[in-house]
């Protein structure tokens, strides 16, 4: 079982506290009515971890560490390493858990630092995190000042790595990752004073609809984090992948900057800009011992790693931040 005490806590002294109408009975669907035939044993991994837990934690340096080293001995490290090798794969990071280093997928300190300068200062922050994974960012978010940070994800291995991670923490940062889409957060909330979405909106049928939900669930003048792939391009021109992208199937549309700059600003948001475009490499994305299928290398062009093997342009990167009327 997930103690969910604390999180009920945290939202009813925020501005989101009307949630709580609805917030438990979402969590009970979400996961203990989860048809995924692996919960029962994402479950088992939570329960047989050691209950050691520190006070000591790096929430603002590259790697978010809990612990130390010098506070686990041998035989617990190694017990915690086999556990939570078996919440495998690991996507974003990266995490060092007294010790045990978490090899992640993706080097997200590197899109952390791309954009960290440029946002508004997240001291005593409200914030949203969609599709937050593991909660690297979440955790980065606190480490930069946030009064609380709520990451939702609809993928419940995800929200089971960051309950393991939390765990050992013994007093934590308000901090809380939630197994659930865009979609449970309720209409027009309008009450988060910075929302990230990072890696989503290509995912999503309706990009509009998708802006429109951030949109409402931000207060009047807060800010808007978004990333998301791109291609080169004038306004109006969208990929439309025939079948798939880069090996994902659910990749629908990937826009020119110039053109989602302009959905943007269709759907009402302010002062939109442009902070960042990159082009995503092997050194950022790649398979490692705790993300052990294929990576970024796997879906690139073999003769020209300027296409994906489907033929399309290579993931480029865009973050915009705008500002909710």
């Amino acid at each position: 079982m997930i103690d969910f005490t604390a999180l009920f806590d945290d939202v009813a002294k925020t501005r989101i506290a009307p949630w709580l109408e609805q917030l438990p009975s979402q969590l009970d669907e979400a996961i203990y009515s989860s048809k995924n035939g692996n919960v029962p044993k994402w479950m088992n991994v939570l329960q047989q971890l050691p209950g050691i837990q520190t006070t000591h934690l790096a929430l603002d340096a590259d790697t978010v560490r809990i612990g130390d080293a010098a506070e686990c001995d041998e035989e617990d490290r190694a017990q915690i390493e086999q556990l939570l090798r078996q919440l495998h794969p690991w996507r974003k990071g990266p995490f060092s858990v007294f010790g045990v280093h978490i090899n992640t997928e993706w080097r997200s300190d590197w899109k952390w630092e791309r954009l960290s300068s440029h946002i508004a200062p997240l001291d005593g922050r409200l914030v949203l995190d969609v599709g937050c994974g593991s909660g690297y960012y979440c955790l980065r978010m606190a480490g930069a000042g946030a009064k609380s940070v709520i990451g939702i994800d609809p993928s419940l291995l995800f929200n089971l790595q960051f309950q393991a991670i939390r765990r050992f923490m013994a007093s934590p940062p308000t901090v809380h990752v939630l197994p659930f889409a865009m979609e449970a957060i309720p209409p027009r909330l309008r009450a988060f004073d910075t929302v990230f979405s990072m890696g989503v909106l290509y995912h999503r049928r309706s990009p509009f609809d998708h802006l429109i939900e951030l949109r409402d669930s931000l207060k009047p003048g807060g800010e808007l984090v978004i990333e998301t792939l791109v291609i080169d391009g004038e306004c109006g021109q969208v990929l439309v992948p025939e079948h798939r992208y880069a090996k994902m199937r659910n990749v629908w549309f990937i826009p020119s900057c110039a053109t989602l700059e302009t959905w943007l600003k269709r759907c009402g948001f302010e002062h939109v800009r442009l902070i960042n475009v990159s082009t995503t490499t092997p050194q950022e994305q790649r398979s490692t011992d705790w993300m052990q299928y294929e990576s970024l290398s796997d879906f690139l062009d073999a003769v020209n790693p300027e296409l994906t093997v489907e033929g399309y342009p290579a993931p480029i990167r865009a973050i915009f931040l705008a500002t909710s009327p």
